[in-house]
């Protein structure tokens, strides 16, 4: 396994403490605005480095467990270490997910437009029900859907469907 940034790592950790004081030491009001933004794209990344580093911090505790010459207590250290080994490498692909660099396009809406083409009413069954999922997915993910242009057909059917999805990240895993 590769390693993490350890001087990225620890200056995300120092600006997410300098954004926290600076939030908590009664900031003005443009610069609470701009502060509370850099501390929601902060949070979850800290989160995730934080449990990174403490799973990093017990797998060292049970490898100390495990040079200890207790039998009982090396057999815990072991199948702990499994489980940590498993939680490490699950933290480390989150975090390395987590400091790719974002996309301009990830804070702007998008426009999807949904045809049932040529198949008459199947394409257009289909057309409803792929709509239906995008609607779905969308809500799951705490996103608004305004419809800007529809044709209904029958049953369920869309003829033609221009929903605008108000989404942030809309396809970032």
């Amino acid at each position: 396994m590769a390693s993490l940034p350890r001087d990225k790592l620890d200056a995300l950790e120092t600006r997410f403490q300098y954004v926290e004081a600076a939030l908590s030491g009664g900031a003005g009001p443009d610069e609470f605005v701009k502060f509370s933004k850099e501390h929601a794209e902060l949070a979850p990344i800290v989160g995730e480095i934080r449990a990174y580093n403490k799973a990093l911090k017990d797998r060292a505790e049970a490898e100390d467990l495990l040079k200890s010459g207790d039998k009982d207590l090396a057999e815990m250290a072991r199948a702990e270490i499994e489980e940590l080994d498993e939680k490490i490498e699950a933290l480390f692909r989150a975090v390395r997910i987590l400091l790719l660099p974002k996309d301009e396009a990830d804070e702007k809406s998008i426009i999807l437009e949904i045809r049932g083409g040529t198949g008459g009413d199947e394409a257009a069954l289909f057309a409803g029900d792929l709509f239906r999922m995008y609607e779905r997915y969308a809500a799951n993910h705490g996103w608004k859907v305004s419809v800007m242009e529809e044709s209904p057909g029958e049953m369920g059917a869309l003829r033609k469907s221009s929903p605008m999805f108000r989404a942030r990240a809309f396809m970032r895993g």
